[in-house]
């Protein structure tokens, strides 16, 4: 029996699946940043203390996750496709049941690790050990993400990835829905009662934190439901596929797991050891503070955490939203040796990154107080100092991003390794001097993060650069686009000191954020530092197109 077109390939033609693959990335980048946003009404219902305390757990989770989704979920799609466009079909699905074995034996592993040390986790990760009920109840969460990702490996390599881009939608709305109603509800209805009981306040936000983390069981469990579902939809084509298999030898399973192992785990490791910064921070902030009442160090880094953490991840994850597209196209001129080409969209993208940055770093930073109020419904001095000094992090986490992304695309894994090697001892010593020192406060937690994604920034910059033989232009990439942006941070200074006393904080947020968008596209096509195609693509293009033409800028 012949197979229908969509069963036979899983997908439809380029240009179709081009088109589907950047609605997969934007859908993706999108639902990272809903994961940030979870802290902001998190931090309003169980406090600074209680984000401190949920802080380790979810660092533990994500970390895990990003073991999966970087190393095992991603080489078996690579696998899987290659095999796929040659009708292995059974190989192909022999691939998928071995990333299931070792994903399985590997999530479980995690989790009876996490099971049966979350006490002494708690106190050698990040000297909290109030935080062991919450890293106890992420366990099955680990083992569910472990699933999650080999089913989401074995649909992109199959060409579906608009199904997985639904299930990391699904996954965030429902972790945002959980992990809320979890908090609150485990805060309110046993925590508060736990610490009158105890006598202690911080019990009270241990409990909130428990029932945070349990948010992410039941999203992760959601989430691996639709994908059993859609796999038992999509089942039977599959099993007719197989009845058309040409492959001349079907792969053993040490083979495949042998190439399982021997790919994912040099970029899971990578993307581990790029992460793993905040529990080195919140380990190294504990024992520094650790003069201090319990409550009160767990409630400074909540506000770190909660507070200036979120609202600079979600201004980078922006950013990266903003370049994730030009990633793969410039990796495939890379791969089609059109070095020119190449570099040109290099240009192209590190541009993208400062237009995007440059303004969004200023307007955290001028509204600082503003952000806090409104969002956070209260006063934070030691958040309002952090984003006033740290959102240039912003920029560097955003060319960070792009060309450790381009050297992961250009398997320049060796040069990833040290390039993260590097930073992560540096921003160690940063950690030490700045923060044990006392040199700069709790606020030396921003300025060692700083100096990490600096570093990280400037030395995968340089190696990529230094491999293409790219060399980078300042005046249209960054010295225009940063006038712009400190012109239209002026203006927002100006709103700063007269609207939040008449109209209040949130909305002095979002007029000066639209005033601010208008004036620097405006300032950007005077500078002539955006093109007109560029300036089409934008939102009302046809508006920006035609004030460029009247002044003769295009």
């Amino acid at each position: 029996m012949k197979l229908h077109k969509r069963e036979v390939s899983f997908g439809a033609d380029k240009d179709q699946r081009s088109a589907k693959g950047s609605l997969t990335v934007y859908a993706v980048g999108i639902t990272y940043m809903i994961s940030l946003i979870i802290r902001i009404p998190l931090s309003r219902m169980i406090g600074d203390a209680g984000i401190g305390l949920f802080a380790p757990a979810f660092e533990i989770f994500s970390l895990i996750t990003l073991f999966f989704s970087y190393g095992i979920s991603r080489t078996m799609t690579g696998l899987i496709r290659y095999r796929m466009k040659r009708g292995q079909y059974k190989s192909a699905r022999k691939v998928f049941h071995e990333a299931f074995k070792i994903s399985l034996l590997l999530g479980a592993f995690f989790s009876l690790i996490i099971v049966f040390a979350a006490g002494p986790l708690s106190e050698i990760l990040v000297l909290e050990a109030m935080s062991r009920k919450a890293v106890f109840v992420c366990a099955p969460a680990v083992l569910l993400t472990a699933l999650v990702n080999v089913f989401r490996g074995y649909f992109n390599g199959n060409g579906f990835g608009v199904l997985v881009a639904h299930s990391h939608f699904i996954e965030k709305v429902t972790m945002l829905i959980a992990v809320l109603s979890g908090g609150r509800f485990v805060y309110e209805g046993y925590g508060i009662k736990a610490a009158a009981l105890y006598q202690n306040d911080a019990v009270a936000y241990a409990y909130g934190a428990m029932g945070a983390v349990f948010g992410l069981v039941i999203a992760e469990l959601i989430t691996l439901i639709y994908l059993l579902f859609v796999f038992v939809l999509y089942s039977g084509a599959w099993k007719r596929q197989l009845m058309q298999d040409n492959g001349r030898r079907l792969e053993s399973g040490g083979e495949i797991a042998g190439m399982l192992i021997g790919s994912s785990i040099p970029v899971a490791l990578i993307a581990v050891f790029s992460n793993v910064f905040m529990l080195i921070d919140q380990r190294f902030f504990n024992y520094c503070m650790n003069r201090t009442l319990q409550a009160d160090r767990t409630a400074l880094w909540g506000s770190y955490y909660g507070k200036y953490a979120a609202l600079t991840g979600i201004g980078a994850a922006l950013v990266c939203l903003t370049v994730q597209g030009s990633i793969g196209k410039t990796a495939a001129a890379y791969e089609r040796e059109e070095y020119r080409i190449m570099r040109d969209r290099i240009g192209s993208a590190v541009k993208k990154v400062c237009i995007t940055a440059f303004p969004t770093a200023i307007i955290l930073a001028v509204l600082a107080e503003p952000f806090v109020k409104g969002l956070y419904r209260g006063e934070s001095e030691l958040a309002v100092s952090m984003l006033r000094q740290g959102t240039v992090i912003i920029f560097f986490y955003g060319i960070a991003f792009l060309f450790g992304q381009l050297m992961i695309k250009m398997r320049m894994m060796i040069e990833l390794l040290i390039s993260v090697g590097i930073s992560l001892a540096l921003h160690i010593f940063a950690v030490f001097l700045f923060v044990k020192k006392g040199l700069l406060g709790a606020d030396g937690v921003v300025y060692s993060v700083m100096v990490f994604m600096i570093i990280l920034a400037v030395v995968c910059f340089a190696f990529v650069s230094r491999k293409v033989q790219y060399r980078q232009e300042w005046l249209y990439s960054f010295a225009f686009p940063a006038v712009a942006a400190c012109l239209c941070g002026l203006l927002v200074m100006l709103f700063n000191k007269l609207l939040p006393d008449i109209v209040g904080n949130v909305p002095t947020i979002l007029i000066s954020c639209l005033v601010n968008a208008v004036l620097y596209i405006l300032l950007l096509i005077v500078l002539r530092v955006i093109h007109e195609s560029e300036a089409s693509e934008l939102p009302f293009g046809v508006i920006w197109v035609t004030f460029g033409r009247m002044i003769g800028a295009y």
